[in-house]
């Protein structure tokens, strides 16, 4: 699968990937202010704003090695959510491709299990499987909906979220089904103990699909890893805390705008 990309700035390379059913342009509020700073390649996922898409390289491997072919030789990557996961497995894929990792409202398991609460309910991405199939576009706003439920600025971060899906063209439907069906069954926790490379975990306070508890499990994971929690903010921080975001990044990535 050839992914769409868009490069902008100078410096080090950072590769910033969305989550699910989104599209580059949620990056939209602090790709200015990085690109000062770093060279940044946004990828939009398989199936997802301008990328093609394959049905038959459906598998978590086959999105993440899209997601390699389309990223420099060496980068920090930067995911978000579905992103997140992804990223993930790059680095643990391609360790010499990742030289840090930033997961934004990120899981290596984002449904709950035996020891792992803190995460969506299976029935939850069950159910949202089942509306995709009748009617993907108010699954997608419903999904939006609850991407912002908490956040202390939830009615503008909406708003944002409906504007930024809108630049860019409709996510494939096929594509949106293989989605959460990663979502629903991926499990990288084993796989957390051999990274090497230095990882930034940051979780929302009030996120209702990845709960900030989950950085208690994380601690004991990966204790190596630097866990913020991201006061006020739900699953999508960059969107409704840009500045915050940015000054963990900042500070994470050694910026001299920290």
């Amino acid at each position: 699968m050839r992914l769409h990309t868009e490069t902008s700035g100078n410096g080090p390379d950072l590769v910033l990937l969305h989550g699910w059913g989104m599209n580059a342009a949620v990056w939209s509020p602090v790709v200015d202010a990085l690109s000062r700073d770093y060279r940044i390649t946004l990828v939009e996922l398989p199936g997802h704003g301008a990328s093609a898409y394959d049905p038959h390289c459906a598998g978590l491997d086959d999105w993440v090695d899209a997601c390699l072919g389309a990223a420099p030789a060496r980068a920090v990557w930067i995911g978000w959510s579905l992103g997140g996961q992804l990223a993930l497995r790059a680095a643990l894929r391609a360790p010499r491709r990742v030289s840090a990792l930033v997961l934004v409202t990120a899981s290596p398991r984002f449904v709950m299990g035996e020891g792992w609460p803190h995460a969506m309910a299976p029935a939850t991405l069950t159910q949202f499987a089942r509306a995709l199939r009748r009617d993907h576009h108010q699954t997608l706003e419903r999904f939006l909906s609850l991407q912002v439920q908490g956040d202390e600025a939830a009615r503008e971060t909406l708003r944002l979220l409906r504007q930024d899906i809108a630049q860019r063209p409709e996510a494939d439907p096929l594509a949106l089904e293989h989605g959460l069906e990663l979502l629903r069954t991926v499990d990288l926790r084993p796989g957390l103990g051999d990274l090497r490379c230095p990882t930034l975990w940051l979780l929302g306070e009030r996120d209702t699909l990845v709960p900030a508890d989950l950085g208690d499990e994380l601690e004991r994971l990966m204790p190596a890893a630097e866990i913020l929690i991201l006061q006020g903010c739900a699953h999508a921080p960059f969107l409704s805390h840009p500045r915050q975001c940015l000054r963990a990044l900042n500070h994470f990535l050694g910026s001299d705008h920290a």
